[in-house]
């Protein structure tokens, strides 16, 4: 059936329009958020509501329980719920309904889980690969850049030549949200992106893109992906991923600094409590110190 004969799909889109265009939400949830908001639109035609009048906190509830029932992670369905409240605020807001029926809904809390991260002799071992090629030197300057600065794969994808500032030591970001913030970047990450760059010339092309392929085209984040994984693997180590590399920024940096708030900016998280979770692995990471050196962290048989 095609989705735009769904009840309340036209309001969707028009919804999705309006947190691109006029929000600035990412394309990637925009995407996340259509998706949701059709599921949602398909369930609500499946049982029979075809209005607002008989759209009802308890429809919306079974919904909720229906992605239970499909094996849906609890933090996917926090992200629906968040779609939906956000989409029905909208049309309150609009004058299409008087009161949201996922008002009194509240999201399942999901488990915590701490990121994973290599520690700095790993860093290192991953770092001390020697290129042999134009593409590895260029892999070498996108890991570099990656752990040097905390980007996400994305940005670093999207970084172009004249993001630059101050003779490259830093770099103009564009984050989640379209939302720009200035980045520092280190010495190795600065003299791995100059060797990059003798490649880079020797190539055809006229894209203004930072990293490019063989083709002279922008690279993409899953290639990306697969580089820093093979070349993880070469190196002796399990398989590796740029957001690794970004966790592993963090906590390295909150366990020599301990200033989380300048860590929130690095990152570009917009909420401090996001930044946060790095807290508990540098707590983690102390426990470990402290069971290892402490000599009243045991208790030793007699």
């Amino acid at each position: 059936m095609n989705e735009k004969k769904y009840f309340v799909s036209e309001l969707i889109f028009n919804y999705l329009d309006y947190l691109e265009n006029i929000k600035g939400l990412s394309s990637n949830t925009a995407v996340s958020y259509k998706r949701d908001l059709l599921k949602l639109s398909k369930f609500l035609n499946a049982s029979g509501v075809n209005d607002f009048e008989n759209l009802t906190e308890e429809i919306c509830s079974a919904w909720i329980a229906d992605l239970f029932q499909n094996n849906v992670s609890a933090r996917s369905i926090q992200r629906h719920i968040s779609a939906s409240k956000g989409f029905f605020n909208y049309l309150k807001k609009s004058g299409l309904i008087s009161d949201s029926p996922f008002q009194l809904i509240n999201s399942p809390k999901s488990p915590s889980y701490l990121p994973n991260i290599l520690s700095p002799e790993e860093v290192s071992q991953l770092l001390n690969f020697k290129p042999k090629n134009s593409q590895e030197k260029r892999d070498l300057a996108i890991i570099e850049l990656i752990y040097s600065s905390g980007l996400r794969v994305s940005e670093a994808v999207n970084s172009n030549l004249n993001d630059f500032e101050e003779n490259k030591n830093f770099l103009r970001v564009i984050g989640k949200g379209s939302k720009t913030r200035l980045v520092p970047v280190g010495r190795y990450a600065q003299n791995a992106i100059n060797n990059w760059m003798l490649e880079r010339d020797k190539l055809s092309t006229k894209d203004n893109a930072l990293f490019v392929n063989l083709r002279g085209s922008r690279i993409t984040t899953r290639s990306v992906q697969e580089r820093i994984k093979n070349i993880a693997l070469m190196q002796g180590l399990p398989p590796v991923n740029p957001h690794m590399l970004r966790h592993s920024f963090a906590t390295h940096l909150l366990e020599s600094s301990g200033d989380l708030r300048s860590i929130q900016e690095l990152l570009g998280h917009s909420s401090l409590s996001t930044t946060q979770i790095y807290t508990r692995l540098d707590y983690q990471h102390l426990m470990k110190v402290y069971e290892n050196s402490h000599p009243r962290a045991h208790k030793k048989n007699v």
